[in-house]
């Protein structure tokens, strides 16, 4: 592969920062923090010559000097596996993420994902994200479902991500939670790091200086109450971290239902819906060429079964 060598001088604006932090922050090459980790941890990145930490501290004038090799080009298996599409041109789509399917190979899932389906379904696809995630800019929990942008080209992969770090990009989420003291609207704004005692969730429960640390923000708003108690939510999300909606209602005591890993010993086994009832219902993007996106994705059969049992006086449990 060939080798790209890419050169910053670091101004009185970058004096102080992390040198991963300020990599991540560049336009090109687009990459997310823990990637440009692995790559200063391999030694492709100096500073005035030297090898260093992606924690080292920058000050004004420093050389930063990256020689970059791509990693190597698509080697997933392309798999015929039915996901639809909401839009599509030559730089981009949007596919509609049905529950249950994992986005990208991974430890337990090296096959039938989404990036499969995608490596069958398009001709190219972007190489920013690696030969294991060739395409994906952000991603959706395995049983969550609904819209999630694919960049075919790096040019887009580019435009899309930094349109997700910088919160720019429109989405909103419909959940059905056990919210019967949820206020009608509101913000969660928190820390978010992993649990100390249980390693597969996240927690906002920080400390004091939680938003010198990871913040997490999700804005809500109650669109309907039901007897049971459970309620229909929108949420729109400024920032999108792992578990983040599900980790902010389960921690206001307003569960998700059908949430296995947040959802308690109640509502994870919700006789009305058997997978975390979150879905994805729009996502809005700036195309590369300047002109909007912005696509709805219709509730999911199980979604949709749930909510009309809701309204006609059923039980969440």
């Amino acid at each position: 592969m060939t080798t790209t060598v890419y050169r910053f001088t670091v101004d009185e604006d970058g004096a102080g920062r992390r040198l991963d932090r300020f990599l991540t922050d560049r336009d090109e090459p687009s990459m997310s923090r823990s990637q440009v980790k692995k790559y200063i941890d391999a030694g492709e990145i100096s500073v005035n010559g030297e090898k260093t930490k992606a924690g080292h501290r920058l000050s004004p004038g420093d050389e930063i000097i990256w020689e970059h090799t791509p990693p190597d080009p698509l080697s997933v298996e392309p798999q015929p596996i039915a996901v639809d599409i909401l839009y599509e041109d030559d730089q981009l789509a949007i596919v509609d993420k049905p529950a249950g399917l994992v986005v990208h190979p991974a430890p337990g899932h090296p096959d039938h994902t989404l990036v499969n389906a995608m490596a069958h379904r398009f001709e190219r696809l972007s190489s920013i994200g690696g030969s294991l995630r060739p395409g994906i800019v952000h991603r959706l929990d395995k049983d969550t479902s609904g819209s999630l942008a694919i960049a075919k080209t790096d040019r887009a992969h580019r435009h899309l991500a930094r349109q997700f770090r910088q919160h720019t990009a429109e989405r909103l989420y419909h959940a059905l939670v056990f919210g019967p003291g949820l206020a009608d609207e509101g913000t969660f704004d928190t820390g978010h790091k992993r649990h100390s005692q249980d390693r597969t969730r996240f927690t906002g429960q920080t400390n004091a200086n939680r938003h010198k640390k990871r913040r997490a923000v999700t804005h809500y708003r109650v669109l309907e109450r039901f007897h049971s108690g459970a309620c229909l939510v929108e949420c729109r999300l400024e920032t999108g971290r792992t578990h983040q909606i599900r980790m902010h209602f389960y921690e206001a005591h307003a569960p998700l239902l059908g949430d296995q890993t947040y959802g308690g010993r109640a509502t994870s086994s919700s006789s009305l819906i058997d997978r975390q009832a979150l879905h994805a219902v729009v996502l809005g993007i700036e195309h590369p060429e300047g002109f909007p996106v912005r696509c709805k994705s219709p509730y999911p059969d199980d979604f949709d079964s749930a909510l009309d049992a809701l309204r006609r006086g059923a039980d969440w449990r």
